[in-house]
């Protein structure tokens, strides 16, 4: 309690009184702060768990705040706005992440129930409702002080966020992946140790909306996910991926109009660019075939990546279906030969070859056996077609 000396002071903005109770809760500032620190060791088990550090940044939080309060209450009245900026300011910007915004609104709750609990040993009976309007006062302005430092965190964290996933992305497609490149996509919230595919295409024109949208859908089908815009395409790598069509079809309503492209399958965050240099190539080519399913594949546009000129697509093409069909026999190349080069005439085909037409749908079928591919089907027929250009013009050594 007050000594009977001091109750005479009465307890208005301005006057002697006011100044004396200023005084009071000057000197009990450090017991208010202890007090507060000593109720949430005993009520919040989230804060008990905290290591040393953050608890005392926590500390530092409550004795600004508490401090802040006197400095505000000494010159308080009705036209004066709250000063709350500082008291997030004595402690370091990893305590933001450390304790959550309704974590922190607990803080202000204790902390205001301990200055309430003592307000009245501390100043008196007489100030002790005047200092305690003031408190609830000043708290309120603390809580919407907490929200709008939380706000902004979360916005420049977003920005910053974007812009280092945005240069992970392009590392990643050009290759360039170091220990650095790692530790960021770390830092992202990337896990994934294999199962690695690459999609891309157009942007929306709202391409930011897209990325977050992309992020979204994509962890929420479980998968991790790194995204980014890079000029006029959009890109996004996903993680713990088994089948790269199926994890597209996650994300591929937000990407703009036009195709899709999936590259291959990979087994981790380092072969990325393996996956990313189909896809682009893909994008780049898809024009040639304007009824390809969205998403498509990019080893389903290996005719047009081919005759855009890349190299891989051409190796591919030979390697992938004109080898393995050269060598189930020389009968089986010689059949599929003549059934392309008559139109796709099963009966051409053995007229040709001076066998019956069943003969010629055994082989036929042997060649889809062998590559997957089905020559009476339009679009594998083209592929095949072109396969067999390429491994003529350019014969590979078959075993």
């Amino acid at each position: 309690m007050r000594p009977s000396s001091d109750a005479e002071l009465p307890g208005t903005f301005g006057g002697s009184g006011h100044e004396h109770t200023v005084h009071l809760l000057e000197r009990a500032t450090g017991r208010l702060a202890t007090a507060a620190i000593a109720r949430m060791e005993e009520t919040l088990s989230w804060y008990r768990a905290m290591p040393a550090e953050q608890r005392s940044w926590v500390g530092l939080v409550i004795q600004a705040g508490i401090a802040a309060f006197v400095d505000w209450y000494r010159n308080a009245d009705e036209s004066r706005p709250t000063p709350t900026a500082d008291v997030f300011g004595t402690a370091p910007r990893d305590l933001i992440r450390a304790i959550s915004l309704q974590q922190t609104v607990e803080v202000v709750r204790v902390a205001i129930e301990v200055v309430e609990d003592s307000v009245e040993e501390v100043v008196g009976p007489e100030d002790a409702r005047d200092v305690t309007e003031g408190v609830l006062r000043y708290s309120r302005e603390v809580a919407f002080s907490a929200a709008h430092v939380y706000a902004r965190y979360a916005e420049a964290r977003g920005s910053w966020d974007a812009r280092l996933e945005a240069t992970v992305v392009d590392s990643l497609l050009r290759g360039e992946i170091d220990e650095d490149v790692r530790s960021r996509a770390s830092a992202l919230g990337w896990t994934a140790a294999s199962g690695v595919a690459v999609i891309i295409g157009r942007p929306r024109t709202d391409d930011g909306a897209s990325a977050d949208e992309i992020r979204r859908s994509a962890r929420h089908a479980g998968y991790d996910v790194l995204t980014g815009g890079q000029g006029d395409r959009l890109v996004a790598v996903l993680g713990r991926v088994e089948d790269p069509l199926q994890a597209a079809t996650a994300i591929v309503t937000h990407f703009g109009p036009g195709p899709v492209v999936v590259g291959p399958l990979v087994p981790d965050l380092v072969s990325a660019a393996a996956s990313a240099r189909p896809a682009v190539s893909g994008l780049l080519a898809a024009a040639g075939w304007p009824d390809s399913p969205r998403p498509v594949a990019a080893g389903s546009l290996l005719p047009e990546r081919a005759l855009s000129g890349d190299q891989e697509a051409l190796h591919d093409l030979v390697a992938e279906l004109y080898v393995p069909i050269a060598e189930a026999g020389p009968v089986v190349l010689e059949t599929l030969a003549a059934y392309l080069e008559t139109g796709a005439s099963v009966e051409a085909a053995a007229r040709l070859l001076f066998v019956h037409p069943n003969t010629v749908r055994y082989r036929l079928r042997r060649v889809t056996d062998v590559v997957g591919l089905t020559p009476t089907d339009p679009r594998d027929s083209y592929t095949l077609r072109l396969a067999l250009s390429l491994g003529r013009m350019n014969p590979p050594v078959i075993e």
